[in-house]
Parts: structure tokens; C-alpha cells; sequence
């Protein structure tokens, strides 16, 4: 048994947590660069809590300049064993509308201008992503949601774009009706996949703005309104958060999805052709197994 410690990357819109006893900013240092910014940690009803705002304090990163892996092993670094991702998208669903919430479950990643992995050239891994995100985290995230009188889908299906133009029309219809997607964003890419590689429990909440451009009746994506939707929205998400400390209580059990072990026959590299600097770098993601 170990102490839960939640750590949710906020996205447009959510930029704090409310009501963090002890709150505090602090720096933490990654071999992997600077991360967003600084990390809020505080406890909330006696559970650990951080909150890294994932574009920055005045929303200073692109979706494609996050630095993800600097991101998650600061995380890590604290001590953080669930990540809760919340972040703005689109939808290609009637019913999942504006100011709703997904619990997604499922990404197509087409992204391609992002560093995707902790590992390479001297030190070769392979994580499974069949199921990118952690059903027991994404199950509370759902009954936090729904206490806080929020409407929320309990799966869907997140097509990661580069961005930072938002969709043609061409392509909005092809993620709904050929590819099956639900909803689009341009930032839970390569995150969820790094989360895993530092054996961190995972979940996406994401927060509907709009139905991007393949609605009939409402045209193209307009920044305006989105901007008016996030604002909701993050109210909301803050209601969701405030009520993960009691469902996810401070003992914490080993993941029964394994999250919490995804490194455990992931390394090919033999021992003596590993590079030394590279593994002093995993440290912190890959720590428990090296």
C-alpha cells in the first residue's frame, strides 16, 4: 500500500484547483527540460494533490511546444501515481455537446512533431497501448463528474491533431464518419503514452467546446465562442476534481489494470548496451525497474 498522490494537467481554460490546503508553487527540475511551468501541490481532504498548468500561466505553449516528457517526469518526480488530464475538444457527436464531458478511452494519434517516447538509441523499450487510459481512474473521474451535477459520456474515442489550426471540413467529416472518432483535441498526444512509460495511472476528462466543423448548423469552429464554453467548463472541472480525493481515498492499492507496471518486460536493450546517460535520465520514469 502507498499514499495516493493525484496529479491533474489542466488545460485552456484551468489554471489552478481550488481549495488546496498548504498550496504551494514550486519548482521541480527534469533532465528532460523545463516543464510547463510551476507544479501547485497542497493536500485536498488529506490526499496529495499537484496541478501543472500544461500550456503555462498565461497560456504561453502551443499544443505542439508543450514539453510533454518534461511534463510527466516532473510528475513523477513528485511522487504523483494518477494523472488526470483535462483539456478542451471538440465533438463529432449530436450528443456530446458543448459543456459536456468525456471520459475518453480510446485515441488515433496524428501528431507528428512531438518527442513520443522516454526511450531510444541506447535504451529500447516497447509499452503496451491497447488501453491508453486506466479504467479504475477513468471510473472516478465519471462518478466526480456526475456528483458534481455534470453531464458526462463515459467513453469516447480522442483524435489527436498537431494543430494549431483547427480541422478542414474534409477532414472533420472523415474522423466522424470513416474513422469513428468522437471528439478531437491536439494535446492528450503523446502525453497519455509517456504517462504510461512512467507507469502512471491516466485519465482523460475531456471538456466539450464545440462540435468542430462537421455540423451543419454551426459552421466553422469560431474561438469566440469556444473561448465562452471554456470558461463554463472549467467551473465544471473544478467540481469534478474537488470530489477525486474521497472516491480515490489516501491508501492506495496496486493498479489492478497494471498501469502501475507497464516497464515490468518492456526494455530489449541488454544490460551491458545501455547508455549510461540515458538511463541516469530515467531516474525518476523508469526508476522502479532499472
Amino acid at each position: 500500500m502507498m499514499d495516493t498522490y493525484i496529479g491533474v494537467i489542466g488545460g485552456s481554460g484551468l489554471y489552478e484547483i481550488d481549495g488546496l490546503e498548504g498550496a504551494t508553487w514550486q519548482q521541480v527540475d527534469s533532465p528532460w527540460g523545463a516543464p510547463s511551468d510551476q507544479i501547485l501541490t497542497g493536500t485536498l481532504e488529506g490526499v496529495h494533490m499537484a496541478f501543472l498548468p500544461r500550456h503555462g500561466r498565461g497560456h504561453v505553449h502551443s499544443p505542439t511546444t508543450v514539453p510533454y516528457r518534461a511534463n510527466i517526469d516532473a510528475l513523477k518526480r513528485l511522487g504523483v501515481t494518477d494523472v488526470i488530464s483535462v483539456s478542451a475538444c471538440g465533438s463529432f457527436r449530436e450528443e456530446m455537446a458543448p459543456g459536456d464531458f468525456v471520459i475518453v478511452d480510446q485515441f488515433i494519434d496524428r501528431t507528428f512533431a512531438r518527442e513520443k517516447s522516454f526511450f531510444g538509441t541506447g535504451l529500447v523499450a516497447h509499452v503496451s497501448v491497447a488501453h491508453p487510459t486506466c479504467p479504475r481512474l477513468g471510473s472516478a473521474c465519471l462518478e466526480a463528474g456526475r456528483d458534481a451535477g455534470i453531464t458526462v459520456h463515459e467513453a469516447g474515442t480522442y483524435l489527436a491533431m498537431e494543430g494549431p489550426q483547427f480541422s478542414t471540413l474534409a477532414e472533420s467529416k472523415m474522423y466522424r464518419e470513416s474513422w469513428g472518432c468522437d471528439v478531437i483535441g491536439m494535446t492528450n498526444m503523446p502525453e497519455a503514452k509517456l504517462a504510461r512509460e512512467a507507469e502512471l495511472c491516466y485519465a482523460s476528462v475531456a471538456m466539450v467546446t464545440d462540435y468542430d466543423s462537421w455540423h451543419p448548423d454551426h459552421g466553422e469552429v469560431d474561438v469566440t465562442e469556444i473561448i465562452k464554453t471554456l470558461m463554463g467548463n472549467s467551473e465544471k472541472a473544478k467540481g469534478l476534481i474537488a470530489r477525486l480525493p474521497a472516491l480515490l481515498g489516501p491508501d492506495r492499492a496496486p493498479c489492478p489494470h497494471g498501469c502501475d507496471r507497464a516497464l515490468e518486460y518492456a526494455f530489449l536493450t541488454a544490460p551491458d548496451k545501455r547508455d549510461p546517460a540515458l538511463m541516469a535520465k530515467l531516474d525518476a520514469v523508469a526508476g522502479r525497474v532499472l
